[in-house]
């Protein structure tokens, strides 16, 4: 059997780098234009809550009288549909191109899952042809004019978050969703050093899962650990968006469809999570 290349280095390997603008990224450069702000989710392992964070944010955002859009650049794994409650819809094509699915509070859902047969097809693809649909994804869907667009990616660093890092240039940044557990912490900062490798900024880090409020007595256990992700953001120099406790009706709401920040606002979570909303708008006025 050859050999398989190595990179020991960790380094992004050149030849995956983007050099000449090609036509594709022409079109993706005009579709882009017309989005003030765009904003990758990232996470280093899965299971962490990434895609929980991506749908409660677009919703946040769109809940304050925003356009918003969410990409699932989640090719294999599409949960997004599903968490807002779009499971089954299908995108169709329009004169200015692939027409993304109407979700709740007009938020624009574009993923995979809307172009598979059921919900259970596999998608069986290696990397080209995941790159080529993450391509067509930004530029030929007819996004149109927003404030916000908001990336949810795969865990890890593989071809998914290669292919959007390098093909949007003016990305405001990345948030790293991490929990306090010692190997979710160990690969965001393995996700945190691939995102410096891309020149990519780092809008910050949240630790979701941060202890537990029994809705009973109010007392708070530390199921997972806590402080782990603030840490995590000291030693990376990072700034820390917040934490996020552990709340069990978080997943039965994102299976029924339903935002928790809308759905359950007066919850602590929810509560949490606008916090970390308006940590990351204060980042956002900040850089611009």
């Amino acid at each position: 059997m050859a050999k398989q290349p190595t990179n020991p280095s960790g380094t992004i390997p050149k030849d995956l780098k983007v050099g000449a603008q090609t036509s594709a990224e022409q079109e993706i450069a005009e579709r882009m234009r017309h989005i003030k702000h765009k904003i990758v989710i990232l996470s280093g392992k899965g299971g962490v809550g990434k895609s929980t964070v991506a749908v409660n944010l677009a919703t946040a955002l769109a809940w304050k009288g925003n356009t918003v859009g969410i990409l699932d650049a989640d090719i294999h794994g599409p949960d997004v549909p599903k968490m807002l409650g779009m499971e089954g819809a299908r995108m169709v094509g329009g004169d200015k191109g692939l027409e993304p699915v109407v979700g709740p509070l007009n938020v624009l859902i574009v993923s995979m899952e809307f172009l598979l047969q059921t919900a259970d097809t596999p998608v069986i693809w290696r990397g080209p042809l995941k790159m080529k649909i993450i391509s067509e994804f930004l530029s030929k869907v007819n996004w149109g004019n927003l404030n916000y667009l908001i990336i949810d990616l795969p865990p890890g660093t593989g071809d998914e978050s290669l292919s959007i890092m390098q093909l949007l240039s003016d990305l405001d940044g990345v948030i790293i969703v991490t929990t306090p557990q010692e190997v979710a912490l160990l690969d965001s900062r393995k996700a945190a050093n691939m995102v410096r490798q891309m020149s990519v900024p780092i809008l910050g880090l949240i630790e979701n899962m941060s202890g537990f409020h029994c809705p009973h007595c109010g007392e708070v256990t530390n199921i997972f650990s806590k402080g782990g992700g603030k840490q995590a953001a000291k030693d990376l120099n990072l700034y820390y968006l917040g934490d996020l406790p552990f709340d069990p009706r978080v997943m039965l709401l994102s299976d029924e469809g339903r935002p928790f920040i809308v759905t359950d606002a007066k919850s602590p979570v929810a509560e949490a999570f606008q916090h970390v909303v308006d940590r990351l708008l204060e980042r956002l006025k900040g850089q611009h």
